[in-house]
């Protein structure tokens, strides 16, 4: 009987299967309506990035971009408070008013999902600067795609990190489209690892189909990136679906899209396992279906959980003691009321 871990690369796989059946329930949440907004990027096909997330430790920070769900629940994110936000709902972590590309939550070290590209980089910036400064040991890992490649606040935030030594990791998800352009079609070399480099960062690729050769990577950066010299890491992956949930993508053709998905992390993952003799089939089938009824119960949680209250519209958007602002029919009312006296 194979021991359950915490760490290791069943943990790795039993986390990916996870993320996989939290983004299938996502689509379905779009599909039956229950979506907060029309724009949702799923990461299926990117699953890899487990192996960085489970390089990072607790107090670490991160920010996360579009596609940041798999990231978030890497991290050690709640299922149904998450599915609660992308749905609109008053229990998620913002209480509906983030949705799937607005999360943040500081208790676990998330500083904000960014639907700007590249838009959260450079926050990471200023907590490696603090984490510096107090000698706390943390790091602080910016998650984008490669669309953020052709982003200048990038290339000012790596300069930063390598000239002031921050305990900093970029890592570009590179899943080879922009919405629908091709990477080759964007970026006049593609060699982005060499990129970070230039700016003195530790710079490397790892395969995206491979979650322990992305551990194996991420492990030394991370390392690396808490004695001050910070990292950037290319995970090379396929995007499974379009840009967004809508997004059939047809740009891309069928015999693209089968080959791409032959490099599917989580499928590598447990054909690697079953090799290694790490677990057997009857054991990873009972953490694939543990996974599906998870999910199934934080799609059915958000589903079922209530909408915020109107009256909470203005929470959390202005400073504390802040009168909040009069809704636009009562000042309508008022000026009509004020002409009828005159």
């Amino acid at each position: 009987m194979t021991v359950v871990s915490n760490t290791g690369p069943l943990a790795r796989y039993r986390m990916m299967r996870r993320i996989r059946s939290f983004e299938e329930r996502v689509g379905e949440l779009f599909l039956k309506g229950g979506s907060a907004g029309s724009m949702l990027h799923l990461s299926i096909g990117e699953e890899a990035v487990v192996g960085l997330t489970d390089a990072m430790r607790d107090g670490d920070s991160f920010t996360t971009h579009h596609r940041g769900h798999g990231v978030f629940l890497g991290r050690g994110a709640d299922p149904n408070r998450m599915m609660a936000e992308i749905a609109g709902k008053q229990d998620g972590y913002c209480r509906g008013k983030g949705g799937s590309m607005h999360i943040a939550d500081r208790a676990l070290g998330h500083l904000g999902a960014n639907a700007i590209v590249g838009g959260g980089i450079s926050h990471v910036i200023g907590a490696g600067l603090t984490y510096r400064n107090r000698g706390t040991g943390q790091i602080s890992v910016a998650f984008f795609g490669d669309g953020a490649m052709s982003q200048g606040i990038l290339y000012e935030s790596m300069n930063m990190a390598a000239l002031w030594q921050l305990p900093v990791i970029f890592c570009c998800i590179n899943n080879q489209y922009g919405m629908g352009t091709r990477v080759d079609r964007s970026a006049g070399s593609r060699d982005f690892p060499a990129r970070a480099a230039a700016f003195g960062l530790n710079a490397a690729r790892a395969d995206g189909a491979e979650v322990e050769t992305v551990h194996d990577t991420a492990r030394a950066m991370v390392s690396a990136a808490r004695e001050g010299r910070p990292g950037f890491l290319e995970i090379d992956a396929y995007r499974f679906f379009g840009h967004a949930r809508m997004d059939k993508s047809p740009y891309r053709t069928p015999e693209e899209e089968a080959e791409g998905r032959q490099r599917d992390p989580l499928a590598r993952a447990r054909a690697r396992l079953l090799a290694e003799g790490a677990a057997e089939a009857a054991e990873l089938d009972r953490i694939d279906a543990a996974a599906g009824t998870e999910m199934d119960g934080a799609l059915d949680h958000a589903l079922a959980a209530p909408a915020p209250a109107l009256s909470t519209m203005f929470q959390d958007v202005y400073a504390p003691g802040t009168p909040a602002p009069r809704p636009q029919a009562d000042r309508l009312r008022a000026v009509l009321a004020e002409e009828a006296r005159a």
